[in-house]
């Protein structure tokens, strides 16, 4: 399919210069800025949302299926920590990823993640220098799909890229909502005793939302912790996410690479410990 049949570029003209690109910078920019997130409603037409959905059943059984027991940094348990340190604060996960290296390049996600203007509209929305602004160099996690059956749930976890963007595909029939405590820790400050609030139900930070099948989510994750709820009934949820980051070359943590997608590659053992910041994943 051509870009133009994916994207609803009438609505969005995410790559012609104007007053409507700016006007819909403007809106992006103003609701990252309040809550480190931003959600551009049915930016996918609805043949765009089809063609996505047939990509991701056609591999679904190609997605990393995980259940185990996890923190909000994807650590392992700590005892020399306090007790009520939120590192020690572990929930029940179960999901499945399904990597990027299954997604061909003429496929209708690839198709929307290469087009004219894509990357510098996101970059224009997150107001980022292009030094500053890179694709995830992850092969296995570049453009992936988060499939969700039910039962399923992500528990409160921080990104390890710093801006994820997302595309709603397909919604359960019950639950699913995505919920996130904007902007909750820096890269200077981990905030525990806040972090803590929020695994404990105590927090006032908390936003949900419910996104619909072709919108289009920008989010901070590095900085905002968040979860996705438990689904219900036996439609899939599926979400493609594409990311971003700030330094060139970053790909993920041998340890969470395992964790979410089963296996790793040699580049991320090349690169482990190569990471620019010091937050812990």
């Amino acid at each position: 399919m051509l870009v133009q049949d994916l994207i609803d570029l009438d609505r969005y003209p995410i790559a012609t210069p104007g007053p409507a690109r700016d006007a819909l910078l403007a809106s992006v920019r103003a609701d990252l800025a309040r809550d480190g997130c931003a959600v551009i409603k049915r930016f996918l037409t609805p043949a765009g949302v089809a063609a996505a959905v047939a990509e991701a059943d056609a591999v679904a059984d190609q997605g990393h299926r995980s259940y185990s027991r996890t923190n909000a940094y994807f650590t392992a348990e700590d005892p020399s920590l306090p007790e009520d340190d939120p590192r020690r604060a572990f929930f029940d996960r179960s999901n499945a990823f399904i990597a990027a290296d299954h997604f061909t390049h003429d496929g209708p996600l690839r198709t929307v993640f290469d087009s004219d203007g894509f990357d510098p509209f996101i970059r224009d929305c997150l107001q980022e220098p292009k030094d500053r602004f890179f694709r995830y160099a992850d092969p296995l996690a570049d453009v992936i799909v988060n499939a969700a059956d039910e039962g399923n749930g992500f528990p409160w976890h921080f990104d390890t890229n710093n801006f994820t963007v997302t595309l709603a595909l397909q919604n359960a029939d019950e639950g699913g909502a995505f919920e996130y405590a904007p902007m909750i820790r820096s890269t200077t400050d981990e905030n525990f005793s806040e972090v803590s609030k929020v695994l404990d139900g105590s927090s006032d930070r908390i936003v949900s939302i419910a996104l619909e099948p072709g919108d289009l989510q920008l989010f901070k994750g590095r900085y905002s912790l968040h979860r996705v709820a438990p689904l219900k009934g036996p439609t899939p949820r599926y979400v493609a996410i594409f990311s971003y980051v700030e330094a060139p070359g970053m790909v993920g943590s041998v340890e969470r690479t395992q964790q979410l997608y089963g296996r790793t590659l040699p580049i991320h053992h090349e690169r482990a410990g190569q990471r620019e910041d010091a937050l812990i994943d």
